[in-house]
């Protein structure tokens, strides 16, 4: 890197001050306020479609692996996924994902 201190520091600070002002446009104006029914409603699906693009990069290009996609890792997610959709339990399916993972990792070395 050729910045020096005081650039990167005022890069920190100014990015700083940018999430700052993000967060509180959502939370400091319209925190008091009853949101209106149609946000709400699409507020609902947020984890829905954020978790996917956490998860399946990990799972088709796991760092533990160098990228290369594992079949431990792709049979544990299947696993959640099947569990998860059969029972409607977020806990179990996670714990059938777990040691699916760990029963794949160990048999297949």
């Amino acid at each position: 890197m050729t910045q020096g201190h005081a650039e990167i520091w005022l890069i920190i600070l100014v990015l700083g001050l940018g999430t700052f002002l993000i967060r509180f446009s959502f939370l400091g104006l319209v925190g008091r306020r009853p949101l209106p029914a149609w946000a709400l409603r699409y507020l609902r699906y947020t984890p829905v479609a954020v978790l996917p693009g956490l998860i399946a990069p990990q799972v088709i290009w796991p760092p533990a692996t160098g990228g290369a996609p594992d079949p431990a890792r792709m049979a544990a997610a299947l696993v959640t996924l099947g569990v998860g959709w059969v029972t409607k339990n977020v806990i179990f399916a996670i714990g059938s994902g777990a040691a699916t993972l760990y029963a794949g990792l160990w048999l297949l070395g």
